[in-house]
């Protein structure tokens, strides 16, 4: 039997000024309705996306909490209760309030649910299949189903390499709290970098820390990719072990700074004299600055063909998520097409073919010539412990910074939000939040030029 239920989150006022938000679990069903704690909590009330039912992801809560850390105990509250509900429904029985209550505390705490005593004992052990087996036929059927993009099947196979690394035989049963927890330490700890972050001096030297263990925020979506095969094998019948629902680590981490170009810093790209020597930087800053005043991927600008370019505007299917965008045409980018229109491109493609990897070395390049150097810093986290490292800006500088130019300009000129996100294609405010901070705090700061006005 299905019993209709709603499983939601609802806020709840408190604290002496009010000010503090608790963040309950709310379950109706059958005309009952039951309200229970989370154990989580927000002290900014723009900080809750009604619509996502989530915590938007630019919030740090008062002891560094962050809002993915927050958002994956929610998940896990939520996925706690649907399991009791589905306890019951394998039992084909209507349950009250005080049995939903008890069940999802059982949950909560891991203990075992006692077995619907009307199932078959065959019925209920979970298919007999090796675990690496298990795991090559996700691969073959998700990413045939999701049509999984290059990277991601690439990522897929990283956590193959890391849990082979860790543990050449598994098994689900193996999968308890404390596995995944020598599992975290391991990839914090001891993991091999293939690429170690930075040099020693001069020497062909680096230090354990430089080439062992990784970031917590790596080590944060390398168990969402995990969890994702688990919940796979968990609903093929595949395993019986849900130990890994519960296993929610603290990884402290900080928001992702945002790279970007400021008008000054594009227009010394622009305008920056190229020599002989270097005339092969000039396709790429061209690519570039079209991403800049585009909003395109480099992904999209790669792709883009001729037959895309519908007089004032263009439209393009993107490569990475499939939306079919119309993106108006500007002097800049204009001129920049005009520029390559009748030179033969393979695929008849619109602008010059440029790999990611070549296009992110000569991006750099082209910034160290234009003086783009302004330093800054970026905080990162493994464990407990925090670096905080000085950069260039032109070390950061990518492929992915043209379209984060564009977004946080567009909103310093004041276009709307929702004009800003029907060009770039993003679905929703939450992931136009961290721009609209950096515009709102360039606003702040050019607000001080008042001062010396009089």
């Amino acid at each position: 039997m299905k019993i209709k239920r709603n499983i939601s989150f609802k806020l709840r006022v408190y604290g002496k000024d009010n000010n503090l938000f608790q963040i309950r679990l709310r379950t109706t069903f059958n005309g009952n309705r039951l309200d229970l704690k989370t154990g989580c909590q927000i002290n900014d009330r723009e900080a809750w996306d009604e619509t996502a039912q989530l915590v938007r992801d630019w919030y740090v809560g008062p002891k560094n909490e962050t809002a993915q850390a927050i958002n994956n105990d929610l998940r896990n509250v939520k996925d706690q209760m649907d399991t009791a509900f589905k306890f019951f429904e394998a039992m084909d029985t209507v349950p009250s309030v005080a049995d939903i209550q008890k069940k999802f505390e059982e949950r909560m705490k891991g203990t075992v649910p006692q077995k619907p005593i009307d199932v078959p004992k065959k019925e209920r052990k979970p298919k007999s299949k090796d675990f690496w087996e298990c795991f090559d036929q996700f691969l073959a059927e998700a990413s045939e189903k999701n049509a999984w993009t290059p990277a991601t099947v690439e990522k897929m196979e990283a956590l193959r390499v890391d849990l082979k690394a860790f543990k050449k035989t598994i098994k689900f049963e193996d999968l308890t709290e404390s596995w995944f927890t020598a599992f975290v330490v391991y990839l914090r700890d001891n993991k091999k970098l293939r690429t170690p972050r930075k040099k020693k001096g001069e020497r062909e030297e680096y230090d354990h820390e430089d080439v062992t263990g990784l970031r917590n925020s790596t080590i944060e979506k390398k168990l969402g990719y995990f969890r994702w095969f688990l919940n796979w094998a968990t609903d093929k019948g595949y395993n019986a072990n849900l130990a890994y629902k519960t296993f929610r680590p603290t990884l402290k981490q900080t928001q992702k700074k945002v790279i970007y170009l400021t008008k000054e810093e594009i227009a010394k790209v622009k305008a920056l004299e190229l020599s002989e020597d270097n005339a092969y930087l000039d396709p790429v800053r061209d690519v570039f600055i079209f991403c800049c005043f585009s909003g395109l991927r480099h992904s999209d600008a790669n792709n883009l063909r001729r037959s895309d370019i519908k007089g004032d505007h263009i439209e393009v299917t993107t490569v990475k998520t499939a939306d079919s965008i119309s993106i108006e045409l500007n002097d800049i980018t204009q001129a920049i097409l005009e520029k390559y229109k009748d030179v033969p491109f393979k695929d008849n493609k619109a602008l010059p073919n440029l790999t990611n990897q070549a296009m992110n070395r000569d991006i750099k390049e082209l910034c160290i010539l234009a003086g783009i150097n302004e330093e800054i810093r970026i905080t990162t986290y493994k464990g407990s412990t925090r670096t905080d490292t000085v950069y260039q800006k032109w070390e950061k500088v990518g492929t992915q910074t043209g379209r984060r130019t564009f977004i946080v300009n567009a909103l310093s000129l004041g276009i709307p939000p929702s004009v800003v996100m029907k060009w770039t294609g993003h679905s929703d405010y939450k992931a136009m939040k961290p721009y609209i901070d950096i515009v709102d705090s360039i606003k702040a700061q050019s607000m001080t030029k008042f001062n010396n006005l009089l």
